[in-house]
């Protein structure tokens, strides 16, 4: 989509969409406020679809400020195509949770398989009240060089 000056617009994703994005990838960013300031950190993550409740399900240290969390928090996962000027990104907003692994069987089914060593025990959730996605679908690709200088 582009404006009248051919610029590219956002364009909202929909529901089935933000949820295949999120099912597909494996690395994201929990946001959550950790002493009345924004805390932002890497996490990889499972999107766990049951036919109760929807979880982006991850695992942290035991004491972590993750852990310590209060309960609103946010998700994010993107992609960027820098070459042609085009992203999308999807938005989880939720309540955050500790959860029990052994329960509907996550530790067996959805684990998020943290990359960092060491001990990562603790398994948290969100559970989303908005999942909201949006694109910048891009255009000409910009070349690094202008072809006029070499004619």
């Amino acid at each position: 989509m582009t404006d009248e000056d051919g610029a590219s617009t956002l364009e909202p994703l929909d529901l089935d969409e933000c949820r295949r994005l999120l099912r597909e990838s494996t690395v994201g960013r929990v946001a959550v406020a950790v002493h009345d300031f924004p805390l932002i950190v890497p996490v990889n993550y499972r999107f766990v679809e049951t036919s109760g409740p929807t979880w982006v399900v991850l695992r942290t240290r035991a004491g972590s400020l993750l852990e310590q969390a209060p309960m609103p928090a946010a998700f994010e996962i993107d992609a960027i195509d820098a070459q042609h000027h085009s992203a999308w990104s999807v938005l989880v907003r939720g309540t955050l949770h500790r959860i029990d692994p052994e329960s509907a069987d996550l530790a067996e089914h959805f684990d998020p398989e943290p990359w960092a060593d060491g001990e990562r025990d603790v398994w948290m959730a969100i559970e989303p009240f908005f999942i909201t996605g949006r694109r910048l679908p891009g255009g000409t690709p910009s070349w690094a060089f202008q072809p006029e200088a070499y004619l």
